[in-house]
């Protein structure tokens, strides 16, 4: 059996893949045994990161493809750019630190949100994204369908969850107990991150019942990062 049949048998694609290329260039005669090993690893591993980025990008279920680089950072749009390197290294994400993120219509809230998932699936972590009428509409469901506490487990143990779009309707006493169980899990344990059309100071009344938003609120904002965009709507550029 040869080298390149061996390491398809085993699955380890990037280094297969490597071995190739070395051949066909002739490179390998010209590599000590560390050298090439190292090389070869080196393909392996950045074959099974990229895998691995697929997936969690495919299970997270963006709204957007998004990057941080893609950002507008002009100053005029309210946008930090040290917060912005800051919020790239993931610290917030193992601190369980929120993120809220407010401003109008199309200046750029549910693609910076994105931006920021598709970071954290690059980084290994597990991230979802829901619109919270979608969210809710999906713990509605599957308490009739009997899996609520699966699904409620699942959002718990997301590394990072993204919501857009709160706050464009008031929710109902059901919605808020949900909304309530899922940030009360993930508190300090996981990070969260909001968009809302509205500023952080009306989230209250949408939220409704003052026992269950003072309790939601105190959660979301405690130790939050917090972004409001500003300017027109980017939309009108295009």
């Amino acid at each position: 059996m040869n080298i390149e049949t061996q390491m398809r048998a085993l699955r380890l694609h990037g280094m297969e893949r490597n071995w190739k290329a070395l051949n066909e260039t002739r490179r390998s005669t010209e590599l000590t045994l560390s050298e090439g090993l190292s090389l070869l690893l080196q393909a392996e591993s950045d074959e099974r990161d990229e895998k691995r980025f697929e997936r969690l990008k495919q299970n997270a279920g963006f709204r957007y493809q998004a990057s941080i680089e893609e950002i507008n950072m002009v100053a005029t749009r309210g946008l930090d750019k040290g917060l912005i390197t800051t919020l790239a290294t993931g610290e917030y994400i193992k601190k369980g630190d929120p993120i809220l993120i407010s401003g109008a219509t199309g200046c750029g809230k549910s693609f910076l949100s994105s931006a920021l998932g598709h970071h954290a699936c690059a980084q290994g972590y597990k991230v979802l994204y829901f619109n919270l009428q979608k969210l809710l509409l999906k713990t509605k469901m599957a308490r009739l369908e009997g899996t609520l506490h699966k699904l409620m487990d699942r959002i718990s143990k997301t590394d990072l969850l993204i919501v857009g779009d709160f706050g464009l309707v008031n929710l109902d006493q059901q919605q808020r107990l949900d909304l309530m169980e899922i940030i009360e899990d993930r508190h300090a344990k996981a990070s969260t991150i909001i968009a809302s059309q509205l500023p952080v100071a009306s989230w209250y009344d949408v939220i409704g019942e003052d026992t269950i938003a003072d309790a939601i609120l105190d959660r979301l904002i405690h130790g939050s990062y917090r972004i409001e965009l500003k300017g027109e709507s980017l939309r009108k550029k295009k």
